[in-house]
């Protein structure tokens, strides 16, 4: 049990503590504050209380949070496109709808279950649910990911992240009409404060600049090439959003009347990056997927 506590602020006077909670940490959902509540692990001045009470400024709030189930990760046969492999590094074609790591809700089916399988040799520095893991795509984005085999390979590929060398570019397809060839979104990245599920540019969060070329033009959609300077969480369809183009079929920033496709239209499709042994400079490029381009072909019947 991990024990946390805090004294209720001005800025959250007058709201009800299921909602106030889940500011405080992103991994604080709603849903499992209420949990939390039910089961007696959060007192208000010494008292337990329902999820809808209403906290004053001044009220002394505990909170014991429970320790995390522990999730036994199981290897299975997902038929992996491995692009490249040798004996430090691993490249991955993801596919869509494919998370990433195993987390609450996905214990299986999991990228990391694939590479399980795979291999056994993963790195360790990310701990037990995200071995090999270094960087990560969105569960709809399709495309490359660099998967270190060792723990050495995860500290360089690491490192070329944080130092802004490695190459990584994305096919998108946003709404409306970019009437200008290139342009440069600079603008900071951070949990949005009205919904904890969402990045937002905001004042104070984390540098994020994208770096975006038009490729095709359909009138009400452009097609853009994406190429990330820093990797922030969510960071294409923030920026896109944030510019007044937001990615087409993103149920999360995009509008609600958007392309039924599945997810947002983003595709990783060039990775590149020194050797972490060789220091030999590597590039890999993957063509877009399947129903990315009978979506591009049904655009171009349109014109």
């Amino acid at each position: 049990m991990e024990n946390h506590s805090f004294t209720v602020t001005a800025e959250q006077n007058r709201i009800r503590i299921d909602k106030a909670l889940p500011a405080l940490d992103s991994d604080w959902t709603r849903s499992r504050i209420q949990g939390w509540i039910k089961d007696g692990l959060v007192r208000v001045n010494g008292q337990e209380v329902k999820p809808n009470h209403v906290l004053k400024e001044g009220d002394r709030v505990e909170i014991g949070v429970p320790e995390p189930e522990p999730l036994e990760i199981v290897p299975e046969d997902l038929s992996l496109e491995i692009v490249y492999e040798d004996g430090d590094v691993l490249v991955v074609n993801k596919p869509r709808g494919m998370v990433v790591h195993p987390a609450a809700g996905h214990a299986s089916g999991t990228l990391v279950n694939g590479l399980m399988h795979h291999c056994s040799d993963l790195s360790g520095i990310n701990g037990v649910l995200r071995p090999g893991i270094v960087h990560r795509i969105d569960k709809d984005t399709t495309g490359l990911l660099a998967v270190a085999k060792n723990d050495r390979a995860h500290t360089s590929l690491a490192e070329q992240l944080s130092k802004k060398t490695v190459t990584r570019k994305y096919t998108a397809l946003v709404h409306g009409n970019i009437d200008h060839d290139k342009g440069t979104v600079d603008a900071p990245i951070g949990r949005d404060p009205k919904d904890r599920q969402k990045m937002t540019v905001i004042d104070g969060g984390k540098q994020a600049v994208t770096h975006f070329t038009v490729l095709e033009r359909f009138g009400d959609f452009t097609l853009i090439e994406c190429r990330l300077e820093t990797g922030r969480t969510h960071q294409i369809r923030v920026h896109m959003k944030y510019i007044g183009h937001p990615l087409a079929g993103d149920p999360k920033y995009g509008p609600r009347n958007t392309i039924p496709f599945g997810g947002q239209v983003l595709h990783a499709g060039v990775l590149g990056f020194d050797h972490p042994a060789t220091g030999e400079y590597m590039e890999f490029e993957v063509p877009l997927p399947d129903d990315f381009s009978e979506l591009l072909k049904k655009l171009r019947s349109r014109r």
